[in-house]
């Protein structure tokens, strides 16, 4: 430098040991061109420095959108929304940009870069494998510095369905399970038993604390139950998917009871009692207790005692069956933590029956009938003629012929009475060669002839008849 009084008024700028130029608190409008002058030997050289001021990258943003921000930071999307990122940030010169997603599994993946002071992308159907970190990446171009913001992105997405609710007993038979179910979401819903008020509308007052799960589980004593008593699950998700929230709700019911009252197996065979249950909420277990003259026994499975259970139907199968070990009163007894149901089985034991000696004496029974019958017919029907051969040999000609004895009676009568009139008819004819009958007949000769003959053919005819 020639002189310090060639220097801008500025006390940032100060000259070291009369060859450097030192410049403190460095300012963008610093910026620009400088020249060196030497002077040798009576010659002057210049020489031109440029200075170029880099700043930044500084102020960095990230923003995406929609996007929610969680209590950690971490920021969701809901499932097959449209993701808008952007990333902003101030730099001299323009800085280079760019993206990198970090998928929870996998390598890292960097999008396009390119020197602007801003970029962004857009996502269409965001879905659960796009969450991750991304991380926008700003570098000064000058000076190298570099700087990175990481947003982490979760998908959330509510369950499809609606939550689903039963209830369980137990194994020791007092205590009652709630079940809700609300599964197929992320996160997890929030899930809250409440029980249903009779006496107030619309009341209902909270069982226990809600919980964040896909189910929850809920223990009660069977001394708060009663039957037809409801209880109702809520459930809620940060994704709300309905302007109210789903719910499920149980009824808890007594179990109720049929069978058949009466069963009858023979000494030495087999039997089965049925027992169902029509309703019951939780589901009752059902036992089989034998009570002959003391206290109920629970029957246990055995070789004579088989017990099986499809539903709610029961069966007791008893095998070989005995008079004096099985035949009583039975009892069907189902429970659940809201009650008990119990229904009694009379079984009878008796004797195998003689079959054949029954259907003998009814065949015998059924003869006797027909015989009787049948002579009540011939008593009271005696116009019954029967023709047919009986006992007829092959040359034989005999003809037995029945004969009702009034039409024998009425036969002889026309017979006596043609007989007198064949009488006359001979005198007539004996006495003269011709007669003159009453209405003016007359009888010649050639007609006594003829009347002869007749009365000759109709007496051998008479002799010839069998006898009746």
């Amino acid at each position: 430098m020639s002189s310090k009084l060639d220097l801008p008024q500025d006390a940032r700028l100060s000259l070291v040991d009369n060859t450097s130029l030192r410049i403190t608190e460095l300012r963008v409008q610093d910026e620009g061109n400088y020249t060196c002058k030497e002077v040798l030997n009576q010659t002057a050289h210049e020489h031109r420095v440029q200075l170029l001021v880099a700043s930044g990258p500084s102020h960095m943003t990230v923003t995406i959108s929609p996007s929610m921000a969680l209590p950690n930071g971490t920021r969701y999307v809901e499932k097959h929304a449209t993701v808008v990122f952007n990333c902003t940030s101030n730099s001299r010169p323009k800085p280079t940009m760019g993206w990198t997603f970090h998928p929870p599994s996998s390598s890292p993946e960097a999008f396009t870069e390119d020197n602007s002071s801003s970029n962004y992308f857009i996502l269409n159907n965001f879905t659960p494998s796009l969450q991750g970190n991304y991380s926008c990446s700003a570098r000064n171009p000058l000076s190298g510095r570099r700087q990175t913001l990481t947003e982490e992105i979760l998908v959330y997405y509510p369950p499809q369905s609606v939550p689903r609710c039963w209830a369980q007993t137990l194994e020791m038979g007092l205590m009652l399970q709630l079940f809700c179910s609300w599964a197929g979401g992320y996160p997890p819903p929030v899930l809250q038993w409440r029980e249903e008020k009779r006496d107030l509308e619309n009341s209902s007052c909270v069982v226990n604390a809600t919980v964040t799960a896909d189910t929850r589980v809920e223990t009660l004593n069977s001394s708060r139950l009663f039957h037809g008593k409801e209880f109702k699950c809520v459930g809620n998700h940060i994704i709300k998917a309905q302007t109210a929230d789903p719910t499920c709700t149980v009824q808890i019911k007594i179990p109720s009871l049929e069978a058949e009252p009466l069963k009858t197996c023979f000494v030495g065979g087999n039997v089965t009692l049925t027992c169902q249950v029509t309703e019951s909420n939780p589901p009752a277990k059902i036992t089989w207790l034998r009570s002959p003259a003391g206290p109920e026994a629970e029957i246990q499975p055995g070789k004579r005692h088989h017990i099986m259970q499809e539903g709610r139907i029961s069966s007791l199968t008893i095998q070989n069956c005995s008079h004096s070990d099985d035949e009583g009163y039975y009892l069907c007894k189902a429970q659940n933590p809201v009650g008990l149901r119990e229904v009694y089985v009379c079984l009878t034991v008796k004797k195998p029956v003689n079959i054949v000696g029954v259907v003998g004496t009814i065949v015998v029974l059924l003869l006797l009938g027909i015989l009787v019958i049948s002579g009540i017919i011939l008593y009271y029907n005696p116009l019954l003629c029967l023709k047919g051969s009986v006992f007829r040999n092959q040359d034989s000609s005999d003809v037995l012929v029945l004969v009702d004895s009034e039409a024998e009676d009425k036969e002889e009568e026309e017979e006596e009475a043609t007989s007198d009139s064949t009488v006359h008819q001979v005198t007539a004819l004996v006495n003269g060669n011709g007669l003159q009958m009453g209405n003016g007949y007359h009888i010649t000769e050639g007609d006594r002839d003829e009347q002869h003959s007749k009365i000759s053919s109709k007496e051998t005819e008479n002799e010839e008849r069998p006898i009746t």
